[in-house]
């Protein structure tokens, strides 16, 4: 029997009792103490198993950690007229991009942990509420006697695309460094974060030397063209950055016309020290870096009936495929971008047909 496959019969053991000793594991395997100790070692740097008790990698939340807010979306009957009243639909619904993202993840089956801010008004006691239903884990959020839960209101065409959308997320600005250092445990814990730019640029600098000290990958995720000025100047700690032309292009204080140009301004990004960058262009897919240059996946024909939250399920499904440290980014972006049209044909912000089946079924 070949080294190996020892070392692969070692891990399925501990896969299936992680609390299972080293005498246990020699005597399974008729190894001496010392050639399990050095496989378990092995197995510690290959980052499949994390530290004592034998920890494995599928065992670690996924930890969002920004905006969980009411949304409000205003659908027009018939051609907007600007400076006057137009009939519409309403619609309201539990909303953020952190939120949203911990949603899909958790309808797709992954263990998921949410750090959010909300006031303790009914607003925040329902979006937590509907969350610890979905599955996912809020014990870490910070709950305001003195402010109000964030809004989104989101005012869409007819066809249900977006015209303006008004945000009221100034709470999320108490999501301090000395705050995030109360959840630096639950932080280490995690198989991956993701943060969006709700947070402001001290949270994320946190998040970014604590990720790279934890061995945590880190994933920033825009929000806004306004609110890159939130993303600091060095991009060390960064595995992926996901935004839009127009919040790259703000990023970088130029217009970006062309693929090239668009190729160039990620090539900039990493050399700021982000890892990879996902480009999202809408109906027209996605650009994404490889250890060879830049490369675009065309967009799914999709049948529009609301495009709100497209932009979070595609980050979710790229972060799951993420998860346990894959570098196939190709793949990621491919099972984003069927999520993103998935979410596309749901007039909820995120589609409740998903199941742990899905993600498995996204190509």
């Amino acid at each position: 029997m070949t080294d190996l496959s020892k070392k692969e019969q070692l891990y399925a053991l501990i896969r299936a009792n992680p609390f299972i000793a080293q005498n246990e594991l020699a005597t399974e395997l008729n190894l001496s103490r010392s050639a399990v100790a050095n496989y378990i070692a092995t197995l510690v740097r290959e980052r499949r198993l994390l530290g004592r008790a034998y920890v494995l990698p599928s065992a670690r939340p996924i930890l969002c950690i920004g905006a969980a807010n009411l949304d409000r979306k205003l659908r027009a009957a018939g051609p907007l007229a600007m400076g006057s009243s137009n009939p519409a639909s309403a619609v309201e619904s539990f909303g953020g991009v952190a939120r949203n993202i911990a949603e899909n993840l958790a309808r797709m089956g992954a263990k998921v942990g949410l750090i959010t801010a909300v006031g303790k008004d009914s607003s925040g006691s329902a979006l937590l509420g509907h969350a610890d239903g979905a599955g996912i884990d809020t014990h870490g959020a910070l709950k305001l006697d003195d402010a109000a839960s964030g809004t989104y209101t989101a005012v869409l065409d007819s066809d249900g695309q977006m015209v303006v959308a008004l945000a009221d997320m100034a709470l999320y600005d108490r999501i301090t460094p000395s705050f995030l250092d109360l959840r630096r445990q639950q932080r280490a814990g995690a198989s991956l974060i993701v943060a969006d730019l709700n947070l402001n640029r001290e949270a994320i600098e946190t998040l970014q030397i604590d990720a790279a000290r934890d061995g945590v990958d880190l994933v920033i995720v825009a929000v806004s063209e306004p609110k890159m000025n939130r993303l600091p100047e060095s991009l060390q700690g960064v595995r992926l950055l996901i935004l839009n032309r127009g919040e790259l292009a703000a990023r970088l204080g130029r217009t970006l016309d062309s693929d090239d140009e668009l190729a160039g301004a990620c090539r900039e990004l990493q050399a700021q020290g982000a890892l990879d960058v996902v480009v999202t262009l809408g109906p027209r897919g996605v650009l994404f870096t490889t250890p060879g240059g830049v490369e675009r996946l065309d967009a799914p024909p999709a049948q529009v009936v609301d495009v709100t939250g497209a932009g979070d399920a595609f980050s979710a499904a790229v972060c799951l495929s993420l998860q346990g440290a894959s570098a196939d980014l190709a793949l990621a972006c491919r099972r984003g971008l069927a999520l993103a049209t998935m979410t596309i044909a749901c007039r909820e912000t995120v589609c409740p047909n998903l199941t742990p089946e899905t993600f498995g079924a996204l190509i």
